[in-house]
Order: structure tokens, then C-alpha cells, then sequence
């Protein structure tokens, strides 16, 4: 049997399905008339609106999908992160044939200091060619922030989620997630690494129970879900998955590889839908987002033999290639492109988004690349 969840081109993929999903939603959810989701709060009349969407759809169908669901791209990459991490820090080089990532044994007994300094810089990395280039086109374009000296500290340290109202503190929005990575970067080397599976478990507990203690729609439950607590559980997942992988690949059965897999992805879509209707349910949404993404390119790696789902597979797989580049590029073009769909050419405005952003993504992976990675020494 085979020994690995997923493979090289599977996780790939997947950053391709996550991506996809955030910057499109990134797009739709700052269109007035479209539905609003609930990512940090859960506000019932969002379920409401969005429901009334599917009983009387209209020519927006798409964007209103895009909108209340899209943000779930973020689990999916939180969950690929921990997987990754157990695979590059936690596996014997003799028993592990790492095909994601080609490290040494020094690298894997790094210190606590050298692994967060690494990783700091990996993602500051990321962000600043992001930050500085969003800077410049948010002051000539209309709508400008108002930065002051925290806000521009708070974003180059990442610890804004750490602010009161970060809604008021991060611009451009997506990049919460970099203090959310830094965050889960530091939880797991000094709470999770190498440690027994409890305690992942305990932890993942402890967010959800804290979670659930919070008023569904006030702000004590956004601040807190900005923060790793909110991405605890499908982090941890990941961290499971990987230590445990060849007790998961059991669990798909001794039947036909494309059966169990459609079961996966079709039935975990649908419980994306009804668990998302509730405050308590939709706490777990996360563990069947990934679910069903793990599916989905399970199918797409079964059914390799169709010429149109190796095309399929190939746009994912080259999307999550460029996925970090995409990921901190796309507020720029979002900025320059929502007002021709807001001004009434809805799809016009995101069509151009959508290009525009692919092409600046590859110019921005060049860029990056251009800049010394990290070391671990």
C-alpha cells in the first residue's frame, strides 16, 4: 500500500483549489450586492441571504458561491503547512522518502531560535515585495488607508492580529494570514514538535471549546479567530495526518480506490453546506473543506487517464506553484479592478482580475526568487 497521503503533485494541487478559492472570494465578498460570509463571526442573516441566493438564483450565482465559501481556502492551507512541517522536521531521513521537500538531518534537529528566525524570514520574504508594491498602488488609487506608525510596524513584524480590532488595523486584509503563519510557526516548535499525539489533540480541543464559549457575532470571536486558535484545528489535522498517514490511507478500504474517493468528496461537500447553517457546526467546517479538497484531487489522480482531467490537474498543480506569489499580489490588482465591477461590468472587472493577477504572480515569483532565501544557520 502506499505509504503517503499525498504526493507531490496532490499538495500542489491543493494549493491550487486553496489559492483559487481565496482570491476569488477575496474579489466577490467586496461587492455590495453580493452575499457576505461568515469567516470570523457567524451572523445567522448571512446564512439567510445566502439561502434565499439558492432558492431564487440570479445571473451573480457564481460570486455569491465565491463569497461565502472562497475564505475556506485557508484551512486547506493551513492543513498542507502542518502536514508539510511534520514531513520536513519530525521524519527519519532513512524511513521517510520525502518527495516535498529535501532537507538535511542538521536542518531537522535545528533549535527553537534558528527554526522561528527561518521561518520569520521565509514569510517577511513573501510579504514585503507584496506590502511594498500594495503601499505605492493604494496611494494613488481611490479609497486610500490611513497607515500610521503602529499599523506599518504591527504589518512588517506580523503581530497585528495581535491589535485590537484587527478588522481596522490590517490593510491590505489578506495579510493576516502572515501573523497567523508566524503564530502557528511558533505554537508548533515549542508546543507540538515531536510531541505525543494528545497534545495536539488537547490543544485543538481547548480552541474549540474557547471558541465556543464566544457570542456568535461579537467581536471577542473575530479577534480571537484572527489568531492561531481560530486555524488550530485544521492545522492540527494536518500535523495528525502526516504522523499518522498510513492509519488514514487504511480508512479508504479495500475497494475500489475511485468509489471511496468520490464518497469523500461528494459527502463532505455537502456537509460543508448543512454544518454551515449553524453557529456550533460551522466551528467544524474546516475538517470537511479539507476533506473534500483531499478527495477531489484523489479523483483527479484516478482519473489520470482522461486528457481533459490531466489538463484539470496540471491548472491546479501549476496555480498552487505560483500560489504564494498570487497570494500576496492579488490585493493590488483587487484595488485597481473592483471599481469597473462596482461601477456595474461585474464580471468584465473580475475577468480582468483574474488575468491581470496570474500574470503579475508569475512577475512576482521571478522577483522572489531574486531574493536570498533564509538560512538555517
Amino acid at each position: 500500500m502506499k505509504e503517503e497521503l499525498l504526493s507531490r503533485a496532490e499538495c500542489n494541487a491543493l494549493r491550487g483549489l486553496a489559492i483559487a478559492g481565496i482570491f476569488l472570494h477575496n474579489y466577490a465578498h467586496w461587492l455590495g450586492p453580493i452575499v457576505k460570509e461568515n469567516e470570523y463571526q457567524f451572523f445567522q442573516r448571512n446564512v439567510d441571504w445566502f439561502n434565499q441566493v439558492l432558492i431564487h438564483p440570479d445571473a451573480n450565482l457564481l460570486l455569491h458561491l465565491l463569497s461565502f465559501f472562497g475564505h475556506y481556502g485557508v484551512p486547506v492551507f493551513l492543513f498542507l503547512s502542518a502536514y508539510g512541517l511534520v514531513k520536513k522536521y519530525e521524519r527519519v531521513m532513512s524511513s521517510m522518502p520525502v518527495a516535498h521537500e529535501n532537507v538535511s538531518v542538521r536542518e531537522r534537529g535545528t533549535g527553537t531560535f534558528r527554526f522561528l528566525r527561518y521561518h520569520f524570514l521565509k514569510l517577511f520574504k513573501m510579504m514585503i515585495v507584496g506590502f511594498v508594491a500594495f503601499t505605492m498602488v493604494d496611494a494613488i488609487t481611490p479609497g486610500r488607508w490611513h497607515y500610521d506608525v503602529l499599523k506599518i510596524v504591527a504589518q512588517l513584524g506580523m503581530f497585528n492580529n495581535l491589535l485590537p480590532t484587527p478588522d481596522r488595523q490590517i490593510w491590505p486584509g489578506p495579510y493576516w494570514f502572515f501573523g497567523l503563519m508566524l503564530q502557528l510557526y511558533i505554537v508548533y516548535r515549542l508546543l507540538l514538535y515531536r510531541r505525543h499525539w494528545g497534545v495536539t489533540v488537547a490543544l485543538m480541543v481547548l480552541c474549540i471549546v474557547l471558541q465556543l464559549c464566544l457570542s456568535p457575532e461579537s467581536e471577542a470571536l473575530n479577534r480571537y479567530r484572527y489568531n492561531f486558535m481560530g486555524g488550530m484545528l485544521p492545522f492540527g489535522m494536518g500535523l495528525l495526518a502526516a504522523r499518522y498517514e498510513r492509519y488514514v490511507l487504511s480508512w479508504r478500504g479495500p475497494g475500489s480506490q475511485v468509489q471511496w474517493d468520490a464518497c469523500l468528496f461528494v459527502v463532505s461537500l455537502v456537509l460543508v453546506y448543512l454544518m454551515s447553517l449553524g453557529f456550533v457546526t460551522w466551528t467544524f467546517v474546516p475538517v470537511m473543506v479539507c476533506a473534500s479538497c483531499i478527495g477531489l484531487v484523489k479523483l483527479l489522480t484516478d482519473a489520470a487517464s482522461s486528457r481533459f482531467v490531466r489538463s484539470c490537474s496540471w491548472g491546479l498543480e501549476w496555480l498552487g506553484s505560483i500560489s504564494a506569489a498570487l497570494f500576496v499580489c492579488h490585493p493590488i490588482t483587487r484595488k485597481i479592478f473592483i471599481p469597473i465591477s462596482r461601477q456595474g461590468d461585474t464580471y468584465t472587472g473580475l475577468l480582468l482580475y483574474v488575468i491581470a493577477s496570474l500574470c503579475l504572480a508569475w512577475v512576482f515569483m521571478q522577483l522572489m526568487k531574486r531574493i536570498p532565501n533564509p538560512s538555517m544557520k
